[in-house]
């Protein structure tokens, strides 16, 4: 769980440090944090023993749990602040338990309920008599962001605790993730991004190197890891456990403005979703 908690506070940080990041299109930046943390992960690669099964279904997990989350997840800044991303990721753990639930082929009322839940707690958030253009796209991002987020954990997690492949170390084949999900976005990016009108300057330059090495790379590699050593009801609560720390950083550290009582009702609302999931998970 120390990995987790470790994780939770060097991703806090970076829900604010992405809209800093001027000029920039969400694909480039989704592909320029994914290329430095497969180039943290490269001196580390070992394939020898790695079927090519196995290599294709890592290159897979990492291509949605990072690749298709980061395109939906940046794309979001668009239409929402740092802090409302950071408290819609809340239904992170609804999914976990929900996908785990699927895989294991069960389903559960009260994890269906805690979603419903979860889904009136965002509305309270966002739907104001004056609402922000754009704000349901945003959510719906993130949510597609949390989606794929929680499904690369599930599947990681089931892969990683077979017992054919207990003595292959993380460490080793974790840049196979980092390749797949470059893969997915590198496309979007040329698509999307005007290289010839790129600029960046150095303050864009140190933080996506932070988010790259720190949040995606190593921050990324220790979620993982750690996800395989507590339970899935576990897991499925440290995913929040940064949310709080988002916005706090998100509010105090950046400066940005919220209707302090609506965020506290929505929040407290996905909260108690969390809380049920968590509950009927354990």
């Amino acid at each position: 769980m120390l990995l987790l908690l470790l994780v939770s506070v060097i991703w806090a940080f970076s829900f604010g440090l992405v809209p800093r990041l001027t000029g920039l299109d969400g694909a480039f930046i989704a592909a320029a944090r994914l290329a430095v943390a497969l180039l943290v992960f490269l001196p580390f690669l070992r394939l020898r023993g790695i079927n090519t099964r196995t290599r294709f279904t890592l290159a897979g997990i990492g291509a949605v749990q990072f690749g298709l989350m980061y395109l939906a997840y940046n794309e979001s800044f668009r239409f929402l602040k740092s802090y409302e991303i950071a408290v819609f990721t809340l239904t992170t753990p609804i999914l976990v338990t929900l996908l785990a639930d699927a895989f294991d082929r069960t389903l559960r009322a009260s994890a269906l309920f805690a979603a419903l839940l979860a889904v009136l707690g965002g509305a309270v958030i966002v739907v104001k008599a004056t609402p922000a253009p754009g704000a349901l796209v945003g959510v719906t991002l993130v949510q597609l962001s949390n989606l794929a987020f929680a499904l690369g954990q599930v599947l990681y997690r089931r892969w990683r605790t077979a017992t054919a492949v207990a003595t292959i170390r993380d460490r080793d084949v974790f840049g196979l993730l980092y390749a797949g999900a470059f893969a997915v976005t590198l496309p979007f990016s040329l698509l999307r991004t005007h290289f010839t009108a790129l600029t960046l300057t150095l303050p864009n330059v140190a933080i996506l190197l932070y988010l790259g090495v720190a949040a995606s790379g190593v921050g990324f590699f220790l979620w993982n890891r750690g996800a395989t050593q507590v339970s899935a009801g576990t897991l499925a609560a440290m995913n929040n456990a940064k949310i709080p720390l988002a916005v706090a950083c998100s509010l105090v550290v950046f400066g940005e403005q919220a209707e302090l009582t609506r965020l506290f009702c929505g929040g407290a609302l996905m909260a108690g979703a969390v809380w049920l999931a968590r509950r009927q998970a354990g």
